[in-house]
């Protein structure tokens, strides 16, 4: 059921993510704490929000969150190939007894083209755990 559920979510979720710079594009990946798949909403020109499923490489774990992030390109002066944000997150965990949970992450994209890129972002608390990944703007 879980594994049937993952695939479920994935492909949801895997439809289409818009970036804080408002452009279309997908975001997936994996590392050594699995698989993350997120949709990512632009609420500002800074701040977004993004519903994600997760697991870990076991497939033991599998989690629905949502993430607020704050991008601080513009701060920092970044040029338009880099984006750098930090933000929380709550979530529920579905394991042998599924919980709910909280955390914070920072993360970062750079992209080598018009339309590729890549991301990593690392968490922290009981929440979404990070990854790296590529991003393809669409």
């Amino acid at each position: 059921m879980k594994k049937i559920l993952l695939l479920i979510s994935f492909g949801f979720f895997a439809i289409a993510n818009i970036n804080a710079q408002a452009t279309k594009g997908l975001n997936f990946g994996g590392a050594g704490t699995g698989i993350y798949v997120g949709y990512e909403i632009p609420v500002a020109s800074a701040i977004t929000i993004v519903p994600q499923a997760s697991t870990d490489y076991n497939f033991n774990t599998f989690i629905l969150a949502v993430k607020g992030n704050y991008y601080f390109d513009e701060l920092f002066g970044l040029p338009d190939a880099w984006d750098v944000y930090g933000g929380a997150n709550l979530g529920w965990r579905i394991s042998n007894n599924g919980s709910f949970h909280w955390g914070a992450q920072i993360g970062g994209r750079w992209f080598w083209s018009d339309k590729w890129g890549l991301n990593a972002e690392f968490g922290g608390g009981s929440g979404v755990t990070g990854g790296l990944g590529v991003t393809m703007k669409m």
